[in-house]
């Protein structure tokens, strides 16, 4: 019988595009209720701080940033492992 674990290990990145390699990247802090319901997100320098995801997960955070936040075009975004 197989089990099934929420794989989460993954971190929301993300790179202003028009800084290039010049600024370090933020990363997706998750905003949830007091009974875990998913609020929306803000984005941090702190790596250390950032909210540690499932894929479904950040792929919910990156989805609400694309809808919530008008600059986000602006930001190449990407899914990475904590390790990266």
């Amino acid at each position: 019988m197989e089990q099934k674990v929420d794989d989460q290990r993954y971190l929301v990145q993300q790179n202003k595009i028009s800084d290039g390699d010049k600024k370090p990247p933020v990363f997706a802090r998750v905003m949830r209720s007091k009974d875990g319901v998913f609020e929306g997100v803000s984005f941090i320098k702190s790596k250390d701080k950032a909210s540690i995801l499932t894929i479904a997960e950040a792929n919910e955070a990156i989805a609400w940033a694309l809808k919530k936040k008008p600059n986000a075009k602006e930001y190449d975004t990407k899914i990475i492992c904590v390790g990266q």
